[in-house]
Formats: C-alpha cells, structure tokens, sequence
C-alpha cells in the first residue's frame, strides 16, 4: 500500500496551525477585555464590567435621561442635585420618606407590575425586605473594594446593596430654649423634672429604635419613668422635628439624626446635637431595582453616590461615609448598630416589641 499523499498531508498540517491561530486569537479577544457583546436586560447591564462600561452607561442614560430615586435622608437630594450637575442629560426624580413607607410603596409597585422606582436607598433591615420578594437586581460596583464587607449585601457577582452613608441618632436641641450648659449629656439627664413637657418624639422607625436603645442600654423602668415627662409623639419624620427644634416650636429632643442638626447649623440656626451614650448608627445602603425602567442611569447613579467624589458630597451633609479610602466624620461616642447585632427575623420581632412600647408608654397614655 502506497504512503500517504505529501499534498494532501501538508494541507491538513495547514488547516491545524490555522485552527490553532484561531482559537490563541480567541483566547487573546476574551483575556484583552475587549468590549463583549452590549447588554440589554436589567441583569445584563447591571453586572456588566466590559473595558466600555462607562461608555455603555453613559450612551444609555442618554436615552433614558431619567432615575427615579426612592431615599429616606433629606441630604441625598443635594447628591442628586450635583449627579444632574455632572450629568446634565438626566433628571433625578427624588421620592423621600421613612423606611416603613418605602418598602411599602415598593412592594405594591412590583405587585401591581407598575415599575417607577431605579434605584432604592434605606436603611438596611428594610432593603434586606425587599432583597427577600426579588425586588433588587445584584450589582457590579467598580468602587465595591472601596467598602468593607461588613456593609455590603454581597451576591454571587456583586451586591444587591451597599452602604452609601452612616447617622447618628441623638439629642437635637435650640439653644435659645435649653441653653448648652443645660442640655442633658446622658439618658439619666432627660429624666430631670425640668425637661417635663418639653420634649418630642417621633413616631417613625427613628423614634422606635430609640425607644429600643434606650429599653437595651437603661432597662424597661427608665422608659416607665420617661413615659411622666409628658413626651409628646409626634408621626412626622425625624428631619421635621428637627425642623421644629430649629423655629422654636419644639425645644428638644432625642430622636433627631446629627446630619438635620448639622445641616441647620450651617444656616445659622440655635440649634445643636448631642449624643446620649450608647447612640444608635443607622447604615443606609443602595441598590438598583430588578425591573428598573432607567437600568443605565440607575447604574450611573450608584457609581457616583458610591465614588470618591460622590461620598465627599456625603459628608457636607454632616454624614459619615463608609468608604474605607475617604473616612468617616471622627466620633469617638459609644454605637449601636442593631443591623449586626440582630438577624432580619430577631430585628423584625424587636421592632415590633419596641413599637408596641411607644404605644403603651406614650401614645396611649396620653
């Protein structure tokens, strides 16, 4: 039998060295990070870390030039305010409210599939609720390493959320009314007789963690004993108790975050802060919806909010940033942060025991 063909065995030589060529060619493509193929869907685009992100996020909000951004800080209006500055071609739409009514609205959007809501910022017992019904998308952040794990939501790719601020929960004062060397320094100091009737609480999730801290740190006698200084309730934010401090109608209270203080301070308002020991640190994360009408300004959004230069804009706002490389405002009061201290389900039945307190103690007694 005669040998092989030389021919014929050189082009089957050749067509190996080609498919070899072919397929180093491909591996070179994949390993370069070459622009990949644009992505489309919400979970597409959210994950995405092709060299042309920002490219692709910028082209998209183009189109989009809308975000619609659910918050509960007043301060993160500002934020939005210098975003639209940097990005002029989107509109922010800031929706602000406590945390409760947050997750609620949220909820009914998605069961009635009528999708408003981008981007979603609260504290995080609350979004861990809306992580649970599938209502956020997990997340690429090129700042992510930035932030320690302790504040992240971490999801197989990503993030579901990241923290994006820290407040202060503690004692918000005019001083035309309490003069500062007055002001009670410690829980114990609100129970003196002089303080009865002037002061208020709020009624929100702000007010009900301080009645949890204060039940924790001082036992249930010190809030029977509260409960005789004719505290008035009141069911509006925090930010607008503060906002009562500051023309005189309310003299003090110790349910106001040191961000609505600082913030009143700057305008030159009678007003200061004081932390009660064991103060309560609220985190307040973000996150990208999972059926986000705007998915590419969404994404745009929550790269500035959680950049260097976003986190500056933060922190003139009297709040702390999270971000290990930019530092927080230095406190040195003793914390509390309920969040690591109590899983979702043990912080849900609390907050409850907690809520049913106020109402005993001064919402019914009144």
């Amino acid at each position: 039998m005669s040998s092989a063909n030389p021919v014929n065995r050189w082009g089957c030589v050749r067509i190996k060295i080609r498919a070899s060529l072919a397929i180093a060619v491909l591996l070179a493509w994949a390993q370069s990070g070459w622009p990949a193929a644009k992505p489309t869907t919400v979970a597409e685009i959210a994950l995405y870390q092709g060299r042309d992100r920002e490219k692709v996020l910028v082209d998209g909000a183009r189109k989009e030039a809308q975000v619609f951004f659910y918050n509960s800080n007043t301060w993160l209006s500002t934020v939005a305010e210098q975003f639209e500055k940097k990005y002029p071609f989107i509109k922010v739409s800031v929706w602000r409210s406590d945390s409760k009514n947050i997750v609620k609205r949220a909820m009914e959007e998605y069961a009635s599939g009528r999708f408003l809501a981008d981007v979603v910022e609260t504290t995080d017992a609350s979004l861990d609720i809306l992580k649970r019904k599938g209502i956020f998308q997990e997340y690429y952040s090129p700042d992510s390493a930035a932030y320690s794990d302790e504040v992240k939501a971490k999801g197989k790719q990503g993030v579901f959320y990241l923290a994006d601020r820290e407040i202060y929960i503690g004692l918000g004062f005019n001083t035309k009314l309490v003069p500062l060397a007055e002001a009670p320094k410690t829980y114990k100091d609100l129970l003196d007789p002089k303080w009865k009737g002037k002061m208020t609480l709020t009624n929100t999730d702000t007010g009900i963690r301080w009645i949890g801290n204060a039940e924790t740190a001082m036992g249930h006698d010190y809030l029977d004993k509260m409960s005789r200084q004719e505290v008035r309730v009141q069911n509006i934010a925090a930010a607008a108790v503060a906002g009562l401090i500051v023309s005189g109608e309310v003299p003090m209270s110790p349910t106001i975050f040191n961000s609505n203080i600082y913030t009143a301070k700057e305008t030159g308002a009678p007003v200061e802060w004081r932390p009660l020991e064991p103060v309560v640190a609220n985190i307040g994360s973000s996150g990208v919806t999972s059926k986000s009408p705007h998915p590419h300004a969404a994404l745009l959004f929550l790269d500035y909010l959680h950049s260097r230069e976003g986190q500056r804009v933060v922190m003139k706002g009297g709040l702390g940033s999270p971000r290990e490389d930019v530092g927080s405002l230095e406190q040195k009061f003793k914390k509390t942060y309920f969040e690591s201290r109590y899983s979702l389900e043990e912080f849900e039945k609390k907050f409850s025991e907690w809520e049913d307190l106020m109402k005993q103690l001064f919402i019914r007694k009144r």
